[in-house]
């Protein structure tokens, strides 16, 4: 039986750069989730009969918003929904699904590397028939439906058993509970010389992955242990947990300090890595050395054709605008093209869709290629452990190196996190409006070359996304870009990126603070940030 429920529409449901996210305690108001799943539905046409995929990281109310997007599901006529098995699937896997399995679209519940529990986060987010987060004009339209929203359509079909592998029926709908892991780590076999990272396993090679109580440790588990001979106990904190463990479950620095601690310690493991909240981000860390995400794009890209999976060389690389230009330089020396858009996957789908790029990448710990449509933090590990078994070479050399080709872009990215909104805005207010008179002055003995508001011309369909971020560059090279970022879920966060090129290899080895410590100064002199937001300093550093 099916049932149209009367409801009243919520003014607050505008999807971030991936998703709506909100603080458990607002989705589970009557009707929120209702409301925003049937929402989406109404955005979309000519799914009737179609398969919709449904997974999470198996953060808290994970389970219950299965159930209920089940059941809307088959109140508006999908034929078929396919559901990881106890609700866990991990981004980058319900992006493979969608891909491998040609599937109308896929939800995700997730709020990435946002902390979980009963008043932490909780996100959905809807994948489109490529794999890949729904483009704006999508989400757009899914905002306008959510305003005007007047009933949804559900069918009672009652709790469906999704902790046991299986098809069962709900209603006309057919639902298939599937094993989660295997067709993600099927896919990792055939990008990756798994013959020689299991060889290096073999030669005393020693891994430490943290899964961060999070949804990549299944994936973790199955494919470093199991598949690739790591010994037991490689991957630590394998089990997803509701609230991550009471942890903060982002691959930093600062949330994964206890790693960093262990990999600059006497007996530190050759390589080190962490995943999120929903597996699509990366630390890398190897013995000694702190790889930066902007780096790791840039090195992961000019090693590339040692895997199997790109042995025929790129097509191109893409950088979100504020990733460092390390990259840039990686795609020079090759021949091919970078392009640098704005922050948020989606907007790497058309280039990697129209064969222009062939790995992606973002400051913010996400990696990917184009194997799936989402970032993927196993598939950089897994990239990173084929170079160094081919290269036999450790991850402190090969970085050195890579620097001594190219250039050490000294990077740093500075947080100040849920400061109230109305000084946030007032900052990125007064900073818009001076933008103009800044070219030709100078701070702090730094001479600014050009001041704008970044505006992404995407090449493939001629959209435009303006006001992605206030650049500041400056003569030599240097820059500082500061930017809201759409990712939490109370307060906004204000992201301060900081860059220096050093082409010196004698000058390689500074620590990074220090060696931006003059830029770090302007770009407070230039944007008033401790006025503003009341902080002396950030609350993250990366």
């Amino acid at each position: 039986m099916i049932r149209t429920v009367p409801t009243k529409p919520y003014t607050d449901q505008k999807p971030g750069t991936s998703g709506l996210r909100k603080k458990v305690p607002v989705f589970q108001q009557e009707h929120y989730a209702e409301n925003f799943i049937q929402s989406i539905f109404d955005a979309l046409d000519g799914f009737q009969g179609k398969t919709l995929v449904i997974g999470g990281d198996g953060r808290f109310y994970n389970r219950e918003v299965i159930q209920k997007a089940i059941a809307i599901a088959a109140g508006n006529g999908f034929g078929k929904v396919m559901v990881g098995q106890g609700g866990i699937l991990s981004t980058p896997a319900a992006s493979n699904i969608i891909r491998k399995y040609k599937t109308f679209g896929g939800i995700i519940l997730s709020a990435s590397h946002n902390p979980g529990g009963p008043h932490e986060d909780f996100g959905i987010k809807y994948n489109a028939g490529n794999g890949g987060p729904a483009p704006e004009r999508i989400t757009d339209a899914i905002f306008a439906k959510s305003k005007e929203i007047k009933s949804f359509k559900i069918a009672d079909i009652g709790a469906i058993d999704i902790d046991t592998i299986g098809t069962a029926k709900a209603g006309d709908m057919t639902v298939e509970i599937f094993d989660p892991v295997k067709d993600y780590a099927e896919l990792m076999e055939s990008l990756f010389d798994f013959d020689a990272i299991r060889a290096n396993f073999k030669y005393g090679f020693r891994l430490r992955f943290d899964a961060m109580h999070a949804v990549t440790g299944p994936y973790a588990k199955e494919i470093f242990e199991r598949r690739l001979g790591a010994p037991n106990g490689t991957c630590r904190n394998f089990k997803p947990l509701p609230d991550f463990g009471g942890h903060h479950p982002d691959p930093n620095l600062v949330h994964a300090k206890h790693l960093y601690d262990e990999m600059m310690g006497p007996d530190a493991p050759d390589f080190g890595a962490a995943s999120d909240g929903d597996g699509d981000r990366n630390l890398i860390i190897g013995k000694g050395i702190f790889v930066t995400p902007s780096d790791s794009v840039a090195m992961l890209a000019a090693n590339a054709s040692l895997a199997p999976g790109y042995k025929e060389g790129l097509k191109g690389i893409a950088r979100s605008m504020p990733t460092s230009g390390a990259a840039d330089r990686v795609a020079e020396k090759l021949g091919i093209g970078i392009y640098e858009t704005p922050t948020g996957w989606k907007f790497f789908g058309n280039l990697l869709d129209a064969g222009m790029a062939t790995i992606c990448g973002e400051e913010s710990a996400g990696t990917g290629s184009n194997h799936v449509r989402e970032k993927d933090g196993l598939w950089a590990v897994l990239l990173w452990l084929n170079i160094l078994a081919v290269r036999a070479e450790s991850c402190k050399d090969i970085v050195t190196e890579h620097w001594a080709t190219y250039g050490r872009n000294y990077y740093s990215r500075h947080d100040y996190e849920e400061v109230e909104s109305d000084r946030a805005n007032a900052l990125v207010d007064e900073l818009r409006a001076k933008l103009g008179s800044l070219p030709g002055t100078s701070v702090r003995g730094l001479k600014i070359a050009k001041a704008d508001d970044f505006a992404y011309h995407d090449p493939v369909d001629g959209s435009v996304s303006k006001n992605q971020g206030i650049r500041i560059l400056f003569e030599g090279g240097s820059r500082v870009v500061l930017r809201l970022s759409g990712t939490g879920t109370s307060g906004a966060t204000l992201r301060v990126y900081i860059e220096r090129y050093e082409p010196d290899k004698a000058r390689h080895d500074l620590d990074t603070q220090e060696a931006l410590a003059d830029l770090i100064a302007a770009a407070d002199d230039i944007a008033g940030i401790k006025g503003h937001t009341g902080r002396n300093k950030p609350s993250v550093i990366t």
